[in-house]
Order: structure tokens, then sequence, then C-alpha cells
């Protein structure tokens, strides 16, 4: 593989989004070790509730379910609400169904990466935890590491960031093969 394609969803709709950024941080380092990449968050996985029969009639929708389909890795990130994924997250990841009757279906064989932040480890370890259940249910590979990140802590995003980019070596590592 020369080039392969790692996207990045999840994040809030606030523009300050901290998973939003340590999924940025997780993807500068992909580029930087030549990996195309794509960040989906914010307004990108803004959608109505799924509902099966008219997803795929939704301009946003398709284009995201495009993307994924063209991708060869995985990162979801999520904030912890209440000790698990956001509804946004959620929803978008419900999406994925779109892709169930495809040739690789969901995310099947693909290494995913899950990145959780919350306002504290309890949140952010649960929320984590959730993500690695919905990446296998998704047939994704999750990552060996995971990374939670306790945003209430000074400077978390900084300290995460070697972290991200562990991850997202194995992510690359795991492509290569």
């Amino acid at each position: 593989m020369t080039q392969p394609h790692i996207v990045a969803l999840g994040g809030t709709l606030r523009p300050t989004s901290a998973t939003a950024s340590a999924l940025e941080r997780a993807l500068a380092h992909a580029t930087a070790h030549g990996a195309r990449t794509t960040l989906l968050t914010g307004p990108a996985i803004d959608f109505p509730n799924y509902e099966p029969a008219s997803a795929a009639d939704h301009a946003g929708i398709a284009a995201f379910v495009a993307t994924l389909r063209d991708a060869d890795g995985i990162i979801v990130g999520s904030p912890g609400y209440h000790g698990t994924l956001s509804g946004l997250v959620k929803n978008a990841l419900d999406h994925v169904e779109l892709l169930s009757r495809d040739d690789r279906v969901y995310f099947d064989g693909m290494p995913v990466g899950v990145v959780a932040t919350a306002a504290g480890w309890q949140a952010a370890v649960a929320t984590m935890q959730t993500l690695r259940t919905v990446a296998h249910a998704l047939r994704g590979w999750p990552t060996p590491l995971g990374v939670a990140i306790n945003t209430a802590e000074e400077g978390a995003l900084d300290h995460a960031e070697p972290h991200l980019h562990r991850m997202v070596d194995q992510m690359l590592d795991f492509l290569a093969r």
C-alpha cells in the first residue's frame, strides 16, 4: 500500500472540541508518515437520526459513506457524555450500516484507533471501552493502544500526543503487513 487513507470521525459541534483537536493531532502524525487523511467532525457528521429508508438520499450522509468506503483505516473519537459516547458520534456510526451490503462490510479488516475525551478518567476510559466494542461490532480491528484523555488535567492533549502517535503507528504498521 503506497499511501493509505486514514479517516478520523468524531468530536462535537463546538469549534474548540478537545476530541476534534486530538483527532487532528493523530491525523497530522499520519500525514507526516505518508498517509492521506480526512477529518470528519462537527457539521460533517451532524446528520438526521439514522433512518434506513431515507439515509442514502442525504447528500452529507452520501459523502460520509463514500469517504468511509475509500478508507484504509479509521480513527473514532468521542467525548464521554455520562460515561459513554456522544449521540452525535453514535448517530454517525449508525450510518455505517449503509456499508452493510458492500464487498467490504462496515470496517471489516481495517485498523480502528479509538480516542475518548472527558473531564475525568472514569468517563474517558468507559467511553474508550465502548468505542472498542463498537469497532468490534463493525468488524474492525481496534489498535492495541486506545487513547483516553482526561481534559480536566492541565496540558492533557499535549500529554496524550505521544499516545496518539503510537496508536497511529500501530494502524500504519497493520496496513503495511
